[in-house]
Order: structure tokens, then C-alpha cells, then sequence
């Protein structure tokens, strides 16, 4: 390649200037080449990281560009942004993709340093001792201080791996390290390979929830049918009808959602609204939604549950008038309610496109990826039409919707 015979030149000669490298995933740092390897596409830089000083090797396909000398070379082309079609696998190739790219550290996990209280009990007992401390129980710190922290997110998963090591020949409590941080792929990074390759590390089973989780992956990846054969015997729970929702696998989504009773129907109730909506059926989803505000119970879940109901119906009557095409230019704010209180979303519209979207104020904890995954959706297809909920975080993906369709309505001529 061009990009390898320039780069050979170029390596010639002794690095002494500051160099700079961006990765594929926008990481930069700016420190010394040391080494290159152009037969096995690598090279090794020296960098200070959080006060550490590091020498690491990377792949060429992780570097997105060199600067040497105050000249840039682009040595791998980013990623396309999201927003187009989802990439089709054979079985072959996602399992590939799996044991390949799965198996493998990714990047970031070169430079980021394991970071945890001294103070946490690594034995890691379960039950957790009575009384609530994240600085002593391993389950609370991830819960209070990881999960609602994405700056702490990579750092989370350094530690579940550091814990998998320490707890190698405890077959239970390595199993545990790994589902922890096979989820943390998942709900965190979205990295579907790397989360099924961990999960399946457990040998975990049809009869746990977690099998849900890696049909998705197989989907994500790009494969529905290893995504349906998961799904097949897997016991009867609610974020079925969500995949099959995502899927587009409406009917059978509103068929399982008719299984449930009791106190669980309310919540499929709603799922099936999901389902619905994301297919563009509105009539249908307000049903569902209508049966949700009509059943018994208003404390704890069932008032959660009847709150987004009706916001996603007051959303769904809003649709004529969120279309961004009959939108004013300006700047528009509104809310609706997350999981934990009030969720604000500002969005800036200009020349009839969305040029700005962000949620302005949350008080979220367990929103994982949803924040930038459901925000961009919006951005990319410049509509809240058609928005998959972000799995593991569905309420508040919806509040972010309802939210901006409610903020461009405000706007509309």
C-alpha cells in the first residue's frame, strides 16, 4: 500500500520531535515512536498517560493517524459514522468476528490503569454483608461509582478483568467477574463481539437472562437467524419482547406480550407500545400504552410505568408537528421523565436539519450507553421516529425521544 511505502520512508531516520497519534476511536496521545514493524503492521510509542509513563505496541488497524514532524499521515480511515445499514454476517463470519476480535485487549485497555478502592473486599461475598458501602463491596462500587460514571467505564472493565485473573482457580467467582464485565461490553461500549466472546467464556445457559443479551449480540453483529435460534428456549422474560421489537419482529413481540400476567402485564404492556412504535404503528402503540395508564397499581414500578405510558403518548400525538422539515430555526428545550427524575433534552435546528442535540440535565445513575447512542440516532436519522430504546436502559432512551419530540413541536410553523 501507498500508506506503508510512505510510512517506511518516513521511519527512516530517528524520531526526536513530540509525536502525536489518534486511534480509530478518537483516543490521542501525544509522546515518541519508538519502534515500527510495517511486516506485521505495528508500532510501539512512548506516552505519558494519568501521570504514567508508557511504552505500548498497536496494531496499524487501531491507529487512525501519525503526526511526525507537524505532518499527518493517515495510516487506517475511521470507521463510517453511524446511522446507515447494519452490516449482514454469514454464521461463519460472526463467529469469526467473535473468537478474532472478541478474544483480543481491546486499544484502551493498553492505557488504562486498573483503579479501585483499596478498601474493597476482593473475596467479593454474595449476599453483600448487610448495610450498603461501595468503598467495601465490590457489587455496590461498580453499582454507585462505576456504572454512572462513563469516565469510569474502562476502568470498570480493567478491574472485572484483574478480578477474573485474581479469582482464576475460583471457578464461581471468576464466572461472576466474567458475566460482569461481558455486560459492561455491552451496556457500556456496545462492543457485541468482545461481550459475546466473555459471555460465552461462562458457559452460561439457556435458563439465564444473560442468553438474551447474547441473541442481541448475534444480531448486532449481523446475524438474525444465530440471534432467533438463542431466543427459541429461552425462558419467558420482558426484554424478549424488546429484541423482537429491535428486530422487527413486531408481531411475534406483541404475541409473547399477551403471555404475561399480573403485575408483569404492565410492563410487557409497554414493551409492546415499544415494539409498536419503533415500527411506525402508532394506533397500535397507543393501545398498548392506554393499556398500561388503565391497570390497577400506582406506587413504585406501575407509577414509573404509567408515567412514560403517558408520555409516550403525549409524544406519539406530537409527531405531525416534530417533523424537523416544519421546524423553525432556533434553539428548543423540554422534558419528560427518566428513570430517576426529570430529563431535559436542547435541540438547535437550522436550514430544516437538527444541527444540535444533547440532554441538557438528567439525574440518571444506570443509563449506560443510552445518552449518546439514543441521541445520535436522533441526529442521524433527524427524526425521533423510528429510535430503538438502548437496551438495558430503555426508559431512558424513550424519555430522550419524548423529550425531543416535545422540544421540536415547540418549534413547528
Amino acid at each position: 500500500m501507498k500508506i506503508i511505502l510512505l510510512i517506511s520512508c518516513l521511519f527512516a531516520l530517528p524520531v526526536l520531535a513530540a509525536d502525536h497519534l489518534e486511534f480509530t476511536n478518537g483516543t490521542k496521545v501525544t509522546g515518541k515512536l519508538i519502534t515500527f514493524d510495517n511486516a506485521n503492521r505495528k508500532l510501539t510509542f512512548e506516552f505519558t498517560f494519568n501521570g504514567q509513563k508508557l511504552k505500548r505496541t498497536f496494531n496499524y488497524a487501531d491507529v487512525h493517524t501519525l503526526t511526525w514532524k507537524d505532518k499527518r499521515h493517515i495510516i487506517t480511515a475511521k470507521p463510517a459514522a453511524g446511522g446507515g445499514a447494519q452490516t449482514t454476517r454469514t454464521k461463519a463470519q460472526v463467529e469469526a468476528l467473535i473468537n478474532q476480535t472478541g478474544g483480543s485487549a481491546p486499544l484502551w485497555l493498553k492505557i488504562t490503569q486498573l483503579n479501585y478502592p483499596k478498601t474493597l473486599d476482593l473475596n467479593w461475598p454474595q449476599p453483600a454483608p448487610k448495610g450498603w458501602n461501595s468503598q467495601k463491596n465490590v457489587g455496590q462500587f461498580l453499582w454507585d461509582v462505576v456504572n454512572p460514571n462513563p469516565g469510569r467505564w474502562r476502568e470498570g472493565i480493567q478491574f472485572m478483568m484483574f478480578m477474573r485473573d485474581r479469582h482464576k482457580n475460583n471457578r464461581s467467582l471468576r464466572n461472576r467477574a466474567t458475566k460482569a464485565m461481558a455486560n459492561m461490553y455491552f451496556i457500556f461500549l456496545q462492543d457485541y463481539a468482545r461481550a459475546a466472546y466473555w459471555w460465552r467464556q461462562t458457559g452460561g445457559g439457556k435458563n439465564e437472562h444473560h442468553n438474551t443479551l447474547l441473541a442481541e449480540c448475534y444480531f448486532r453483529l449481523g446475524n438474525k437467524a444465530m440471534a432467533m435460534e438463542q431466543m427459541r428456549d429461552a425462558p419467558l422474560r420482558a426484554m424478549l419482547i424488546k429484541l423482537y421489537g429491535t428486530m422487527g419482529e413486531t408481531d411475534t413481540a406483541i404475541k409473547l406480550a399477551g403471555r404475561f400476567r399480573g403485575n408483569q402485564a404492565m410492563y410487557a404492556n409497554l414493551l409492546a407500545g415499544d415494539a409498536c412504535r419503533l415500527a411506525g404503528r402508532s394506533a397500535e402503540a397507543i393501545a398498548f400504552y392506554n393499556k398500561v395508564t388503565a391497570a390497577k397499581g400506582d406506587k413504585g414500578h406501575a407509577k414509573q410505568n404509567k408515567t412514560r405510558a403517558r408520555e409516550s403518548i403525549a409524544a406519539l400525538q406530537l409527531a405531525q408537528k416534530a417533523v424537523v422539515a416544519r421546524v423553525a430555526d432556533g434553539t428548543y428545550r423540554d422534558q419528560t421523565t427518566g428513570y430517576a427524575g426529570a430529563l431535559e433534552v436542547t435541540v438547535t435546528v437550522k436550514n430544516k436539519r437538527i444541527t444540535g442535540l444533547r440532554v441538557s440535565r438528567h439525574r440518571e445513575k444506570q443509563f449506560y450507553s443510552s445518552i449518546e447512542d439514543t441521541t445520535k440516532q436522533i441526529l442521524a436519522k433527524q427524526s425521533v421516529k423510528g429510535i430503538d430504546a438502548t437496551s438495558r436502559a430503555t426508559i431512558t432512551s424513550q424519555a430522550i425521544v419524548n423529550a425531543a419530540a416535545k422540544a421540536l413541536a415547540k418549534g413547528a410553523k
